[in-house]
């Protein structure tokens, strides 16, 4: 079988496998944005350098090796008039020309309209996305405004698009803290419900042709298998 990475149509998508990536040593990355019809090119570049559609058993031997693991994660709506893509690896050689950050630093990874940050959750260290400052001081300050002017139709309409974030644990908070807010300041109409992410697909597969990156980093022509 032909190696493939899972294109994302959706945000939710998309930044759901990026927590299931980072959690597993997958920290350090870089971003950019590309033409849809140049999308596919990208993909197979990285293959092609990076093994991005390697299977877990070879990326067990890169590991034993010293070499960098990495993945790709796509954006890629219908109609889109642009791709988003992240490309994260683990710790490791190989990536070099590639300027890469890490997620553990103090400047945070955003993607998307959203912050990756770190969160303690039954004695260890978990993951999740939580939309920027910024965005949560604006969604405040229109609250704020349409509560003073007693304009509670308006906060509905303003409660109703806030709830419709993905339920990522840092986005509730931001969102139930939000609703905390409006209630202590005297709306009493019902809030809406917390969305509460569901396990997701990260997409349909996109082919990446039959060349794969051995260790030494030279293009094969050997038959590589899907990653799963």
């Amino acid at each position: 079988m032909n190696a493939s990475t899972p294109i994302a149509s959706s945000k939710t998508a998309a930044l759901s496998r990026v927590l299931d990536l980072v959690p597993r040593g997958y920290q350090r990355y870089t971003a950019g944005v590309v033409a849809p019809e140049k999308a596919r090119r990208l993909a197979r570049k990285f293959h092609d350098k990076y093994g991005i559609g390697s299977t877990p058993a070879q990326r067990i031997t890169r590991k034993k090796h010293g070499y960098a693991n990495a993945a790709l994660v796509m954006y890629w709506p219908k109609d889109a008039e642009k791709v988003e893509w992240l490309l994260l690896a683990t710790n490791g050689s190989g990536l070099e020309r590639e300027l890469l950050k890490d997620v553990t630093s103090k400047r945070r990874l955003s993607w998307l309209g959203y912050q990756l940050v770190r969160r303690s959750y039954r004695g260890r260290i978990a993951w999740t996305w939580k939309l920027p400052k910024q965005t949560m001081v604006e969604f405040y300050a229109t609250l704020h405004t349409l509560l003073d002017r007693r304009n509670y139709a308006g906060v509905a309409q303003l409660l109703a698009l806030v709830s419709r974030y993905p339920g990522f644990h840092g986005v509730r908070q931001q969102v139930s803290a939000f609703y905390t807010v409006a209630k202590s300041r005297g709306y009493g109409e019902p809030l809406p419900k917390l969305l509460y992410l569901r396990k997701v697909s990260h997409g349909e597969r996109l082919g990446l042709g039959d060349t794969q990156v051995p260790l030494d980093g030279e293009c094969s022509r050997r038959e590589p298998r899907s990653l799963q």
